[in-house]
């Protein structure tokens, strides 16, 4: 029981690591994207 427990836990936090870089990865990458295709200021 403790083993498929300590399994379950471990799986656990690898899905939610895993969500959380790649939302990361998402973040940094459209801040990027908007730095690159800023806007230019024309008069």
């Amino acid at each position: 029981m403790t083993e498929n427990l300590m399994a379950a836990f471990e799986l656990l936090g690898v899905g939610w690591g895993g969500i959380f870089v790649v939302m990361i990865v998402i973040y940094l990458v459209s801040l990027a994207l908007s730095k690159i295709f800023a806007p230019k200021s024309g008069n």
